[in-house]
């Protein structure tokens, strides 16, 4: 490693993955989509539907519509987030800040009750939103704290935190939940602070990494008489027409957006497939997920070693076939918790590793200083966000009312993103942004 990359700002990278996945473990992954939607089945009453201005919403739609929304919102707010930071090189100010944000707005889940399903998905929206803008910036220090040869296995290395973390808070919330009568609680009173607990854990571990990364390159300030905004979509729009330049990275992007779409609607649709298809518990369904985030933990330091054999490119395509035969399982195959034990083990091999390696190759795909616009692009579905999955998801739920079907029918993203992640050209796209930063 080179002597230029200080191993205390990389190891302090690292936690700010620990801090922030208990939101996508607790919040995202485990309790608030079943809470929504008992949130929502307590608003409509003997109904089967809920209604926003008007139009019918089945109550078991309500989740996957909400998380579609918050991404069809990050689709415009990240890549401004995005260009602020590189403009400014204030990267750290702004992860503080959105840091602060996103925790408040998850303990605020706290106050949910009875039918207050709609100021459950406000409360998730902004939360959300600043998740996924920390993480743009989260993902930018990449390649300015650790060489290009050194990226898969730092990358890796904060996915394992980011699992063991989350873990960690979701064991500690699932011995909170299976012994909330012998606490003097009730189910919906410790799924409540289960979700709170997010936000304090996100904000007390993230002290540490705010404290050791810096930033890279002078403040700049706008012109006289413009805004940090204004400065920040103009180069955006620059950046989006000057990333026709770079067709390796566009070709990956488009790939990686449509599988990780698909990952990532797993993920969020999986506890509501236990819930509501296989009737599963609470406690089998938070057990599950726990298992997924430990086996995660070794399945991203697992592919680190098969990038080592076979290269990071050739490893997510295999994490993608194996996702596309762990879709058929469930399809077929699970019926009962044991078969959900099964499928969760699977998804959590592949799961970290495929990500971990995905941002990785990003990273080496970027012209420098462009570090977070870029990867607010790459954030649109990234670490818990998706968006045409769920709506996907949503629609063949409501259209077939088969949870099976709706969740097959994701094999389609896998498909095309390993169809076109075969094409990219490592090796001209690295090509590509060196001469540009030349």
């Amino acid at each position: 490693m080179s002597e230029a990359y200080s191993p205390r700002e990389q190891r302090a990278w690292c936690w700010y993955d620990w801090s922030n996945s208990a939101f996508a473990t607790t919040v995202v992954s485990l309790f608030l989509g079943p809470y929504l939607t008992s949130l929502a089945r307590n608003g409509a009453g003997e109904a089967s539907t809920v209604s926003v201005a008007g139009i019918p919403i089945a109550v078991q739609s309500v989740w996957p519509y909400a998380i579609s929304l918050a991404v069809f919102i990050q689709v415009f707010a990240l890549p401004v987030f995005g260009a602020i930071a590189d403009y400014g090189r204030n990267k750290r100010e702004m992860l503080a800040a959105l840091t602060a944000g996103g925790s408040i707005g998850t303990v605020a889940l706290f106050l949910l009750t009875g039918g207050m399903w709609i100021p459950g998905v406000l409360l998730f929206l902004f939360a959300n939103s600043c998740f996924g803008a920390a993480i743009v910036i989260y993902n930018s220090f990449l390649p300015e704290i650790a060489a290009p040869q050194d990226r898969d296995g730092l990358s890796s290395r904060g996915w394992a935190f980011g699992y063991f973390g989350g873990g960690t808070l979701l064991a500690l919330n699932l011995l909170l939940y299976t012994r909330a009568s012998s606490f003097g609680l009730s189910e919906g009173m410790a799924a409540r602070i289960s979700l709170a607990s997010a936000g304090v854990w996100w904000a007390v571990f993230s002290i540490y990494p705010l404290s050791v990364l810096r930033n890279r390159g002078p403040a700049k300030q706008p012109p006289a008489g413009q805004h940090y905004v204004t400065v920040a979509v103009r180069q955006l729009i620059h950046t989006l027409k000057g990333i026709r330049a770079f067709p390796q990275t566009l070709l990956f992007l488009a790939a990686y957006l449509i599988y990780n779409d698909a990952i990532q609607t797993v993920l969020q649709m999986a506890v509501q497939f236990g819930s509501e298809e296989l009737k599963l518990s609470m406690v089998t369904l938070t057990s599950a997920v726990l298992l997924v985030q430990f086996v995660a933990f070794l399945g991203a330091v697992g592919f680190n070693y098969l990038a080592r054999a076979i290269g990071a490119q050739r490893a997510v395509l295999a994490g993608l076939c194996v996702w596309c035969f762990t879709l058929v399982g469930i399809y077929l195959l699970v019926y009962d918790a044991r078969g959900f034990y099964i499928a969760a083990s699977a998804i959590g091999v592949v799961m970290g590793g495929t990500q971990a390696l995905s941002r990785s190759l990003f990273s080496q795909l970027i012209p420098k200083g462009q570090e977070a616009e870029y990867f607010s692009i790459y954030e649109i579905s990234d670490k818990g966000t998706s968006w045409l999955g769920p709506l996907f998801f949503g629609l063949g739920l409501q259209i077939t009312g088969s949870f099976r079907v709706a969740i097959l029918s994701l094999i389609l993203f896998f498909f095309v993103g390993m169809g076109l992640l075969a094409k990219v050209d490592l090796r001209r796209g690295t090509e590509a942004v060196s001469n540009a930063a030349a």
